[in-house]
């Protein structure tokens, strides 16, 4: 059981991967990006990795997409 969750969440994150690349608009991306972070996060879970867990949903998926829509906001004004 455990092992199809794995395959399931990997397919998953390469599916929204693939489609954050695909997209035309940045946003999108970024938020499609976070997505990626968030499987990450189930699949260090899984793999009892609690503590890179807890980094990746912090930093990885939070800190850094909000950091990157702060970046596009403002190249939206100056653009």
């Amino acid at each position: 059981m455990i092992g199809f969750i794995i395959l399931v969440t990997f397919i998953g994150i390469v599916i929204v991967a693939f489609s954050a690349v695909i997209q035309k608009k940045l946003a999108d991306s970024v938020i499609l990006l976070m997505g990626v972070g968030l499987g990450s996060v189930v699949l260090f879970f899984i793999f009892k990795a609690p503590d890179v867990a807890l980094t990746e949903a912090v930093i990885g998926s939070g800190i850094s997409s909000l950091i990157f829509l702060m970046a596009l906001k403002h190249l939206d004004e100056k653009v």
